[in-house]
C-alpha cells in the first residue's frame, strides 16, 4: 500500500470516528432530555436515530467537500458561489432526511411516531431540517478554514525560502566581496615586493636580493596555506607579519627596528587574513622609508571589554595631511572595506598622528574565537 494510499484510509477512518464521536455526544444529550421527560422508548433507538444521521453525514461529506472545491466560497465572484451553496444547503437536507426516512423506518425506530414514510419524513424535517443545514456550512466552513490555513503556510514557507535564499546570496555576494578585495592585496604586496627586488638588482646588491627572494618564497608559501581563508587566528597573522618583516629588514638592515607585544588571551582572536600587512607596510613605506635615520616599528595586541585593540606605531615624520589622517592607499582601503564587510560598524581602522611624534594605526574589531566565528559563519551557511 502506498503512502497516498494509506494517508486517503486513515483520512476515512479519522472522519469516522469524529462523526462516530459527534453522534455519541449528542446521543447523551438525547439521554438526558429523555430521563427529564420520562420518554418511554428504549435508549437503543435513540441511539440508533443519532449514529443512522450522523453516518449518512459521514458519507455525503465528500459529495460537499468536492462541491466546496468545485465552487469554492472564498474565491471571487464570492456573492455566485455563496448563492450556490445556499441553493445546495436548502435542498441537501431533504435528501438526507428522505434517507434517514427510509433507514429509521427500516429498523423500526420509534415506531408509534414513524408510523408511516410521510409522518417519519415530517417528524425529522421538524427536528432536524435546520440542524442540517447548520451541519452543511459548517463542512463547507472546516474546509475553507483548512484551505486559508493551507495556503498561508504555503506563502509562509514560500517567504521563509525566499529569505533563506536571499540571506544566501547576500552571503555568496559579501564573500566574493571579500575574496575580491582579498585578492588585490595579495597582487599589491607583492609587486611591491618584486619591485624592491628589481631595485636592489640595479643597485647590483645580488645577495640581498636572493635572500630577499628566499623569504618572499617562505612568505607566499605560508600565506598559500590560508588562501580560502577570510579569518585567520592572530597568532598566525602575527606568523605572516613577521615573514614580512624579515623581506623588510633585508632592504632597511639596522634602519629598521620592529617589537611586537600581544597578549596571551587575544593569540586566539579572529582578525581577517593579511590584514595587518598593508598597515605595517604603510607604516614602514610612510614612516622608516621617508627618514633617513634609523625607525621603530611597534606592535601591540590587547583585548579591550569585548573587542581586540591592536596598534601599529611607527617613530616617522607622521602625516602630511593637514587634519591630521590619511585613508592610506588601496592596502588601508581594502583592510577597512574587509572590515566593514565581516564586522559592521563592530570594526574600525583609524590611521592619526601620535601625540609623541610618528603615526598610529588602531584597528578594533570584535573579540572572537576563531573555531566560534568558523561556527557563525557555517550557521549563516
Amino acid at each position: 500500500m502506498s503512502n497516498s494510499t494509506k494517508r486517503k484510509v486513515w483520512l476515512w477512518v479519522a472522519l469516522f470516528g469524529l462523526w462516530t464521536f459527534l453522534g455519541l455526544f449528542m446521543f447523551s444529550q438525547g439521554m438526558a432530555q429523555k430521563l427529564m421527560a420520562q420518554d418511554p422508548h428504549p435508549w437503543w433507538q435513540h441511539l440508533t436515530s443519532w449514529m443512522v444521521g450522523v453516518w449518512l453525514w459521514f458519507l455525503f461529506t465528500p459529495l460537499v467537500l468536492w462541491l466546496g472545491r468545485k465552487f469554492p466560497p472564498d474565491r471571487k465572484p464570492y456573492w455566485r458561489a455563496v448563492l450556490f451553496h445556499l441553493a445546495i444547503s436548502l435542498v441537501f437536507p431533504l435528501v438526507d432526511l428522505a434517507l434517514e426516512s427510509v433507514i429509521l423506518r427500516g429498523l423500526h425506530v420509534f415506531p408509534d411516531i414513524m408510523s408511516s414514510f410521510a409522518a417519519t419524513l415530517f417528524f425529522l424535517l421538524v427536528i432536524g431540517y435546520h440542524q442540517s443545514i447548520l451541519t452543511y456550512w459548517s463542512i463547507l466552513g472546516a474546509q475553507c478554514t483548512y484551505g486559508w490555513y493551507r495556503r498561508y503556510e504555503e506563502r509562509r514557507q514560500e517567504a521563509l525560502r525566499l529569505e533563506l535564499r536571499s540571506s544566501q546570496l547576500e552571503r555568496q555576494l559579501a564573500e566574493a566581496h571579500l575574496s575580491a578585495l582579498k585578492m588585490q592585496l595579495h597582487p599589491h604586496f607583492l609587486f611591491n615586493t618584486l619591485n624592491t627586488i628589481m631595485v636592489l638588482v640595479r643597485q647590483q646588491k645580488g645577495r640581498e636580493a636572493e635572500e630577499m627572494l628566499a623569504r618572499l618564497s617562505d612568505l607566499l608559501r605560508c600565506v598559500l596555506d590560508d588562501v580560502q581563508a577570510q579569518e585567520v587566528p592572530l597568532s598566525r597573522e602575527l606568523e605572516y607579519l613577521q615573514l614580512y618583516l624579515s623581506i623588510e629588514q633585508v632592504r632597511f638592515q639596522d634602519r629598521l627596528r620592529v617589537d611586537i607585544a600581544a597578549d596571551p588571551e587575544v593569540l586566539d582572536a579572529a582578525l581577517p587574513h593579511m590584514a595587518l600587512q598593508p598597515i605595517v607596510e604603510n607604516a614602514i613605506r610612510h614612516g622608516i622609508g621617508r627618514s633617513s635615520t634609523a625607525g621603530q616599528i611597534g606592535i601591540t595586541a590587547c583585548r579591550v571589554n569585548e573587542s581586540v585593540e591592536i596598534k601599529i606605531r611607527d617613530d616617522g615624520p607622521g602625516l602630511a595631511a593637514a587634519n591630521g589622517t590619511t585613508g592610506g592607499g588601496i592596502g588601508l582601503a581594502n583592510t577597512r572595506a574587509r572590515l566593514r564587510e565581516l564586522y559592521g560598524d563592530a570594526a574600525s581602522l583609524k590611521v592619526e598622528n601620535a601625540e609623541r611624534g610618528g603615526v598610529v594605526a588602531t584597528m578594533v574589531l570584535p573579540f572572537r574565537a576563531v573555531l566560534e566565528a568558523h561556527a557563525a559563519h557555517g550557521s549563516a551557511g
